[in-house]
């Protein structure tokens, strides 16, 4: 969401820790994740940074969800090789939890990173990052 905050900028991990409070290290391995899946562009050294690899509107937020979070296992027995549970198979939580994951990745499918970035001065301005071209 920064980088397309700042479209055409080469944004230092550095800002982004900042702006949201996250990790620098945090940070650094899910930009390395974002590049590999081709979402963002990682220039290293000294002048280096990230920027969007694509436009923002091609970005559907549900798809990187997909991609970065595996297989969104929200319960042991979502799992065949690592449950334990004795309920499985009777257990009408696991539907719901199913059909609850399904809603969700449909809800997040709708969006793109242009729709969630689209008010860039309000964004901008609670990350304490307001310029002249909001």
């Amino acid at each position: 969401m920064f980088c397309a905050l700042h479209p055409d900028e080469l944004v230092r991990v550095e800002d982004v820790s900042r702006a949201y409070g996250i990790s620098k290290a945090h940070l650094l391995k899910a930009t390395r994740q974002l590049g590999q899946l081709g979402y963002l562009e990682n220039l290293r050294g000294r002048a280096g940074g990230i920027r969007l690899a694509m436009a923002p509107s091609r970005i559907i937020i549900g798809e990187v969800v997909r991609h970065t979070e595996g297989n969104l296992e929200l319960v042991e027995c979502f799992n065949a090789n690592t449950n334990t549970c004795p309920l499985i198979g009777v257990c009408k939580l696991s539907n719901l939890f199913r059909a609850a994951l399904r809603a969700f990745l449909v809800e997040l499918d709708k969006v793109t990173l242009e729709d969630i970035a689209s008010d860039r001065r309000k964004l901008l301005s609670r990350l304490g990052n307001l310029d002249a071209r909001a």
